[in-house]
């Protein structure tokens, strides 16, 4: 998309310098190739420099609104530093439960696809709403996990820790049955970042 903007910026410019050769240099340019040809008038001139100058302008316009389009579709490091922050600050302290068997309801998987989908939704400005990758280290387990976020376009890169904590406040026992009889085990995430790879 660069090389697009590129090119419709140095068309514009020849189109601009095309539109102010003057009219008595064309007159004699023209007459040295064709002495028998008819004379032109000005007022051809005139729409000649009028219409080089409108498809000149239309040039600029779309080679910059081509540049926004590639700065949306990628990230930099500061949307992404930011990103992740505001993802780890609103993971941080989420309720995570355990089913009946004792498996937790949310693997390292999950928390994968939780941490890109937070850090895209937390780009702000013209960030894209897609291209970050949440990968998981080796030896991650589900109590304690760290994944590496990168992004589309930007060099940076960011470690996101997430460690499971014993949250006993927040078991849940369905009405009508005995504490101990059936609970959901609850605990809580504990998410944090920092700038390089995990």
């Amino acid at each position: 998309m660069t090389w697009l903007s590129v090119i419709l910026f140095v068309l514009a410019a020849l189109l601009i310098l095309m539109a102010c050769v003057k009219a008595r240099r064309v007159r004699s340019w023209r007459e040295s190739l064709n002495p028998s040809a008819p004379e032109v008038p000005d007022a051809a001139f005139v729409v000649a420099r009028i219409a080089l100058i409108g498809v000149a302008i239309g040039c600029v316009v779309v080679g910059a609104r081509g540049l926004g389009v590639e700065d949306g579709s990628k990230w930099s490091d500061d949307e992404l530093k930011s990103a992740v922050e505001q993802a780890a600050y609103e993971l941080d302290g989420s309720l995570y439960r355990v089913d009946e068997s004792g498996e937790p309801v949310v693997h390292t998987d999950d928390h994968e696809t939780r941490i890109e989908t937070e850090v895209a939704e937390n780009g702000g400005g013209d960030a894209p709403q897609s291209g970050v990758d949440a990968g998981p280290a080796d030896g991650n387990t589900d109590t304690d996990a760290y994944f590496s976020v990168s992004a589309n376009g930007a060099d940076a890169e960011f470690c996101v820790h997430i460690e499971r904590v014993r949250s006993k406040k927040d078991d849940y026992t369905p009405p009508g049955l005995d504490e101990g009889t059936w609970t959901q085990l609850a605990y809580r995430l504990a998410v944090t970042s920092r700038e390089g790879a995990c």
